[in-house]
């Protein structure tokens, strides 16, 4: 591999270079088998692709990181042959680089606003964060972080998702002592139980959880809190001088129409649970089962509806996509959606589900649609889907809904203390995490409702940045968690650990 380029490029010779397409399996291959569809850039890819970045002095990419990567800092590294550097730079500020250089939303967030993307395709910055973040995993090259000097203190992280590792990791390095309390069989949460392997392989999250235990965090598996322990158990009887509350959002949200109920329908997050955490695509083998028959209904275009799409397709069904807007209003990242227009999907846009007729079984057999055409573009650009009066019925014998998720509800429905929106979504202090009981912070999809990863992994940066102050007496101790019922704090941008909000309304899909 190249350790150095022979002539430094110009920017107007940089911008021109052609952007590295990544290399796909392809899709007739892939759609038989869970393996991971992108096979990731060569040395020479990663190295071309890296030259094509402008070093801007006023990197905006920087500031739409919910983490704020240095981007430009790794990318030159990568330029200059040294991917074990790059991955040193990213791992500053992020936790889990392979991870998030698979599914986090990049053509939404850092690429979106690529000073090379206004002339030619912006850079592949989350192509060059997984390169440099598979480097490392592949050559060993990780280097520990030093352990600050234990501060006797105990932290409790309720849920080992993406902000509930990160919040850990953060609080470990500070010196406090930190136990994860998971209430499935295995951490890693949605990145385990509702990304597909063909996704994020799941070594990947294993080898960072590995990692996590060998800087002395502990986990603890099947246990729900809430249940099993209360948020006082943890604070008064269990010797938790803190607790951060990373539970996610889990609760599904289903249409309300005639045959909702039948035997067939699922909501997303059951089926991927059942075939990505409990391997139910090979009952009898593992214990768990699924029914799922020659054709499937996913309705929705968000990436865990193409997840679903993707899945059920390679369990070998006929799966068709039925979507209220139109292919341009997909809220899917266009990677996902692209992968899946190639791997054999049918389409039904602007088609909105009115009711699932059932047989004499009360199983779903097939699925009636109203077309929908889409309205002017309101204030927010966003245009919305108005009936047509003509509908249309089509054969299904399984369907899926994928309308996104709401916010775990068992911790605040059994501790009063904790704050919540009429949404169910714990309100915090959105300078600090903190929650209005005292000593409980919150991040992730559990103060915003369904997000993303990376945006998980800021607010969780952010509040145990909190939590270590407030273990250390520095925290002021009135909290500013808002009182409003209607308060809604929807995808935090951070930057540098600093906290951008806005009072919002709810937007469903």
């Amino acid at each position: 591999m190249s350790k150095e380029i022979k002539r430094p490029l110009s920017n107007k010779e940089r911008i021109n270079l052609p952007h590295q397409i990544m290399p796909l399996r392809q899709a007739w291959e892939r759609v038989n088998n869970f393996a991971e569809v992108p096979l990731g850039y060569s040395d020479e890819q990663a190295v071309a692709e890296a030259q094509r970045c402008l070093q801007c002095r006023k990197p905006h990419c920087v500031e739409a990181c919910p983490v704020g990567i240095d981007i430009p800092g790794f990318i030159k590294l990568i330029e200059q042959g040294d991917p074990a550097a790059a991955a040193s730079k990213i791992r500053e500020t992020n936790f889990l680089p392979a991870a998030c250089g698979r599914v986090c939303p990049q053509d939404k967030q850092c690429q979106a606003v690529c000073v090379v993307g206004r002339k030619n395709l912006p850079v592949g910055i989350g192509s060059l964060e997984r390169y440099a973040a598979d480097y490392e995993r592949e050559h060993h090259t990780l280097t520990p972080p030093a352990i600050a000097p234990s501060t006797g203190k105990r932290v409790a992280i309720i849920g080992s998702g993406p902000a509930g590792l990160s919040a850990a990791y953060e609080l470990r390095v500070k010196g406090h002592e930190v136990v994860v309390f998971e209430a499935f069989h295995r951490a890693g949460g949605v990145m385990v139980y509702g990304i597909p392997r063909f996704r994020l392989p799941l070594e990947i999250i294993d080898e960072d959880i590995a990692y996590l235990e060998s800087l002395g965090v502990q986990f603890v598996y099947n246990m729900v809190i809430g249940n099993i322990l209360t948020l006082d158990d943890l604070l008064e009887q269990e010797g938790f001088d803190a607790v951060f509350i990373g539970t996610g959002a889990g609760l599904p949200n289903m249409l309300t129409i005639p045959g909702t109920n039948a035997n067939g329908v699922y909501s997303a997050n059951e089926y991927l649970t059942r075939i990505n955490l409990m391997e139910a695509d090979k009952f009898p083998e593992y214990s768990t089962p699924l029914f799922q028959g020659k054709k499937v209904a996913v309705i929705g275009a968000g990436n865990t509806a193409m997840d679903v799409l993707r899945t059920a397709k390679r369990l070998g069904s006929e799966v068709t996509c039925y979507y209220r807007r139109s292919e341009n209003e997909a809220p899917a990242r266009s990677e996902e959606l692209e992968h899946a227009k190639e791997e054999f999907i049918n389409w039904r846009w602007l088609s909105n589900p009115v009711e699932f007729i059932v047989d004499e079984n009360n199983f779903v057999k097939q699925i009636k649609c109203e077309k929908m055409v889409l309205s002017e573009p309101d204030e927010s650009g966003r245009r919305s889907p108005q009936p047509t009066g003509e509908f249309f019925v089509e054969d299904c014998d399984t369907v899926v809904m994928s309308l996104g998720c709401s916010v775990n509800p068992i911790i605040p429905s059994t501790d009063k203390e904790v704050r919540i929106n009429k949404w169910g979504v714990i309100m915090v202090d959105v300078e600090t995490c903190q929650t209005s009981k005292k000593g409980v912070f919150a991040g992730g999809d559990a103060i915003t409702g369904g997000s993303t990863v990376i945006l998980a992994m800021g607010q969780a940066k952010t509040a145990a940045a909190a939590i270590d102050k407030y273990l250390r007496g520095e925290l002021r101790e009135d909290p500013r968690v808002p009182t409003d019922p209607n308060f809604y704090v929807k995808d935090w941008q951070l930057n540098n650990g600093h906290a951008k909000n806005g009072k919002q309304k709810k937007v469903t899909a």
